[in-house]
């Protein structure tokens, strides 16, 4: 589904990735987990098809970047951005639907069809948002909006579903249901690979399968969830002491005392 060979990135000649390898297999539920500003959504980028490496080779659903129409091969892609931009006040439901346009809005002369929308209204339902169909997106608290993204991320039947700080800004209900949201979809759609940013390990989902440590853009540790996400290693990564414990399936952190 996903693969990075010796990946670096630089912007005005400071690295933000450096010797990045990653493989994501279908049905695999990843989280990348670090400090502000340690690359992880720059990553992200490249994972969505949506920037180039400086160097090494990032192979996206089978597609090379750099040999592939990238617009295209995003239509592929399930993105579920918390920072989504409306400037004109769709519903709920048209929110969704724009899913499959991958467009802020309904371009001009297109219209969904009867399928299309009851396919939406089967997601709207399936992430509990069945009585905000009809609402409007100004009118919806933080945590309906993201639970509405991952719904629009789906519409579209993606093989990869990205998830960039989803739980961002939620209170803690809201980042719970949000959290059920995100395993209830993978249980849902047992094919799909997913990636998930965040830098709160309370923010991690049940279902997560693997996680991925970055630190300064380089990576310090990847691979099956219960390998990696351990006491040492996100200490290392935040460069700070960190307890890390486990309960009922879900992390928990702690400063060392």
């Amino acid at each position: 589904m996903l693969e990075l060979a010796g990946v670096d990135l630089v912007r005005s000649g400071r690295p933000l990735l450096a010797d990045v390898d990653l493989i994501v297999r279908r049905g695999e539920h990843w989280v990348l987990l670090g400090a502000n500003g340690a690359g992880k959504s720059t990553l992200l980028g490249l994972c969505g098809a949506v920037t180039h490496p400086t160097r090494g080779t990032v192979d996206v659903l089978g597609k090379r970047l750099g040999r592939v129409d990238m617009r295209e091969l995003r239509t592929h892609i399930g993105h579920v951005n918390p920072r989504h931009r409306l400037d004109v006040p769709l519903s709920v439901r048209d929110v969704v639907l724009t899913g499959l346009t991958n467009t802020p809005e309904f371009p001009p002369r297109w219209s969904p069809t009867a399928a299309q929308r009851s396919r939406a209204d089967e997601l709207i339902a399936a992430l509990g948002m069945s009585r905000h169909a009809e609402s409007f997106w100004p009118t919806l608290s933080q945590g309906e909006r993201g639970r509405a993204l991952i719904a629009r991320a789906l519409i579209a039947d993606p093989a990869l579903l990205l998830l960039d700080e989803p739980a961002t800004g939620l209170d803690l209900a809201a980042r719970e249901r949000l959290l059920t949201a995100v395993d209830a979809a993978r249980r849902a759609h047992p094919e799909l690979a997913s990636i998930l940013v965040t830098h709160h390990l309370e923010e991690i989902p049940t279902s997560t399968t693997h996680a991925l440590l970055l630190r300064d853009g380089v990576i310090t540790a990847g691979g099956p969830v219960t390998d990696v996400l351990t006491t040492e290693r996100i200490s290392e990564a935040f460069d700070h002491p960190i307890t890390i414990t486990r309960h009922s399936g879900r992390w928990i952190a702690a400063a060392t005392a």
